[in-house]
C-alpha cells in the first residue's frame, strides 16, 4: 500500500535486542479462539448487518483478537508458519492475507507488491533484471513487483523477515516458507476447521486496487471468483474482506455478500482512490457521523489506525479518546483498529519500558487502555499477548 494507506509505511528500526525474546505463552491456546461456529464454510447468522451471539462475525469473542499477518511478532509475515502459529495461539481471526496479483493473475499473500524486503528475490540472479522503479500510489518505489512474476516464478522464492533490525529472532526462519496463494489459504482454512472442530476465520485485504486495476489486474473480480469457487462468498462466510480504498469495498459489495471493512489511515490523509478520482474528502471527513453513515451503506465495519481512537501528543503519549467508537457504533459499524505490537518502538511513549527500542514494553497496559474505549477487536502481531490482555480485561 502507498504512503497514506500503509499501516507501517515507515517502519522504525532500532538496535538488535541483546536478550532472547520472551517464551511464547501457551495459556492463550486453551480455548481462546472463541465460539464454535460449525464445520461448514459458513457460520450461522441471520443477516450480514446483524448476527447475534450465535454466529457470524458479530458472534466472535469481544474484543476480537486478529493475528496481524499471522503471528508476525514471531515469524516472517504472510507465511503458513506465521498463520499457523497465530491460530495455535488462539487468535479469533488470522489476517491471511494482503492480496496482490501475479503476472498471470493469481492472488498471492504479500504485504506489498514490492517483494524485495519480504522474499529472497535479491539473491536470485535470474531475476536481477526484474528490479525496477514504479510509482505506487504516487510514491516512487524501487524493487521487484509481484505483477512482473508468474506464479511459478514466485514459488521459487522464499519469505524473509521484513523488519530484521526490530525482530532479529525472526530471521532464524528466513527461507523456510514460500509465498502462499490465496487459494492455498482457503484450503488451509478448511483443513484447520476440520482438525480443530470449530470454524477458522480469515481477514484478507485488497492491496492497491486502483493501481492494479490500471494494469488490467482488477483485484475485486479475482477475489470474488475465488471466494465463489470455494463457497465462501456469503453473508455469513468466515471471510471478512478489508481495504484502504472505499471504492474497492463498494465494488466488492456488488460482487460478494461477505462482511466488509473499510480501513482508515491518519486523519489528514486521503484514500488513494479518492486522490485518483478527485474526491476531496480526507479520513477526518470519513470518521465524522456523516462519513460513517456513508461507509455503513456498503460496509459492516471500519479498521481505523489506533491514533484515530486515542490520539497521541507531541511526545507520542496517549491523550483523550475521541468519539469514534461511539459514533461508529451508532452507525452500526464494528471497529477493528490496527496495530498492537509488544516492542517499545511501536508502543505509545507512556507504555515503553527501558531504553532498548526493541525490548518489550508494557503491552498489557496499552491493550487495557485501548480495550476500555469499547473497540470490538484489534489487530496484533502478538496474538498470545492480546489474548491474555483480553482475559485480564474481561475478567477484571
Amino acid at each position: 500500500m502507498g504512503t497514506q494507506e500503509s499501516r507501517e509505511s515507515q517502519e522504525p528500526n532500532g538496535q538488535d535486542r541483546g536478550t532472547a525474546r520472551r517464551a511464547l505463552l501457551g495459556a492463550a491456546v486453551l480455548g481462546a479462539g472463541g465460539a464454535v461456529l460449525g464445520l461448514s464454510g459458513t457460520a450461522r447468522a441471520d443477516e450480514r448487518h446483524g448476527g447475534g451471539q450465535g454466529g457470524g462475525f458479530r458472534g466472535l469473542p469481544k474484543p476480537t483478537v486478529i493475528g496481524h499477518r499471522g503471528a508476525s511478532g514471531y515469524r516472517p509475515e504472510h507465511t503458513f508458519g506465521s498463520y499457523q502459529l497465530a491460530l495455535d495461539m488462539g487468535a479469533d481471526i488470522v489476517e491471511a492475507g494482503d492480496l496482490v496479483p501475479t503476472k498471470d493473475g493469481h492472488l498471492v499473500c504479500r504485504h506489498e507488491p514490492e517483494i524485495g524486503g519480504t522474499t529472497d528475490v535479491s539473491a536470485h540472479p535470474e531475476f536481477a533484471d526484474r528490479r525496477t522503479t514504479k510509482t505506487l500510489d504516487g510514491v516512487p518505489t524501487s524493487g521487484w513487483f509481484t505483477e512482473d512474476f508468474t506464479l511459478a516464478e514466485l514459488k521459487t522464492l522464499r519469505a524473509v523477515e521484513r523488519i530484521p533490525a526490530n525482530r532479529p529472532d525472526n530471521t532464524l526462519y528466513n527461507g523456510r516458507w514460500e509465498v502462499p496463494t490465496f487459494e492455498e489459504v482457503l484450503h488451509w482454512q478448511d483443513e484447520q476447521t476440520r482438525k480443530r472442530g470449530k470454524q477458522v476465520w480469515i481477514y484478507p485485504e485488497t492491496k492497491h486496487p486502483t493501481y492494479f486495476r490500471a494494469l488490467g489486474l482488477g483485484l475485486e473480480e479475482r477475489l470474488a471468483k475465488v471466494l465463489r469457487k470455494h463457497g465462501k462468498d456469503g453473508k455469513n462466510s468466515p471471510v471478512i474482506v478489508q481495504s484502504f480504498e472505499p471504492t474497492s469495498i463498494q465494488r466488492l459489495d456488488k460482487l460478494v455478500d461477505n462482511p466488509l471493512v473499510v480501513l482508515l489511515s491518519a486523519a489528514n490523509t486521503r484514500p488513494w482512490d479518492f486522490v485518483a478520482t478527485g474526491d476531496p474528502r480526507t479520513v477526518a471527513d470519513l470518521v465524522k457521523p456523516a462519513g460513517l453513515k456513508w461507509i455503513a451503506s456498503y460496509a459492516q465495519g471500519i479498521g481505523p489506525t489506533l491514533d484515530l481512537v486515542i490520539p497521541k501528543d507531541a511526545n507520542g503519549a496517549l491523550t483523550t479518546p475521541t468519539t469514534l467508537v461511539a459514533d461508529a457504533h451508532r452507525a452500526g459499524l464494528i471497529l477493528h483498529p490496527y496495530t498492537m505490537r509488544n516492542e517499545n518502538v511501536f508502543l505509545p511513549a507512556d507504555f515503553r519500558k527501558g531504553t532498548d527500542p526493541n525490548a518489550y514494553g508494557d503491552a498489557f497496559g496499552a491493550f487495557r487502555t485501548y480495550f476500555a474505549t469499547g473497540i470490538d477487536g484489534v489487530f496484533s502481531d502478538n496474538a498470545d499477548t492480546a489474548l491474555l490482555a483480553r482475559a485480564d480485561f474481561v475478567n477484571g
